[in-house]
């Protein structure tokens, strides 16, 4: 059967991560979690106390590290690891996700991304989520879907989500730090988060995840 690529970009916390493996397991498509490796390379970062905002050390940095995803049979998810480590649940911490954007927003390392990503792409048959896949990463993608949903309750599932790794989190910090997000990722210079000219808008603000699973299936049947 013909395969396809599916791209998923979207605002932080709507979910575009939950359909995307949905649709991959339904699919038996590979599932590449973009935002992963970003969150990898700022943890790497971190903890080797790179600045940043010297372009030396960043290249020499990104040099240092390699990326790769491995299935887990028990999760039935592909797990990222930096540098034979698997990081999948270190990089979801608060700190990292602190950081993550601005990390981002750095060309050489949407450079290196983005390579990677090209690469896993060129056999098909793949569902990327991100921020600027449908735009930079595959603009010839087959199917593009944009997501959004309203902030408050992208607020509030992103709460839920922390609260059990982080019994401390306030409501208010998840908020200030998804609204900090929003606006380094619409506003970067290299690769902006925007919603491509051919994707298909999907609101989920009031769905179910079955809603929205049914909504993109029906939308990749008509691809296919």
């Amino acid at each position: 059967m013909k395969k396809i690529i599916v791209t998923i970009d979207g605002w932080s916390s709507c979910g575009k991560s939950t359909l995307a493996k949905q649709l991959a397991k339904k699919l038996g498509y590979v599932y590449i979690d973009s935002g992963a490796m970003y969150r990898a390379i700022t943890l790497y970062f971190l903890r080797n106390h790179i600045d940043w905002s010297n372009e030396n050390d960043v290249l020499n940095a990104l040099n240092c590290i390699r990326l790769h995803f491995e299935y887990n049979p028990e999760t039935q998810l592909a797990e990222i690891f930096l540098n034979n480590e698997n990081v999948e649940y270190v990089i979801r911490d608060m700190v990292v996700a602190e950081k993550v954007s601005e990390v981002a927003a750095i060309p050489a390392v949407r450079t290196f991304a983005v390579q990677q990503q090209k690469y896993m792409g060129e056999k098909k048959g793949i569902v990327m989520d991100g921020r600027d896949i449908g735009t930079t990463v595959f603009p010839n993608a087959e199917l593009k879907i944009f997501m959004t949903a309203d902030m408050l309750i992208r607020v509030e599932r992103r709460f839920l989500e922390m609260q059990i790794k982080n019994p401390n989190v306030t409501f208010k910090e998840v908020q200030s730090n998804l609204q900090m997000r929003d606006q380094t990722d619409s506003t970067r210079e290299v690769s902006p988060l925007k919603m491509a000219e051919d994707a298909i808008l999907l609101d989920n603000s009031k769905l179910t995840m079955e809603q929205q699973l049914d909504f993109a299936l029906q939308l990749i049947q008509e691809k296919l």
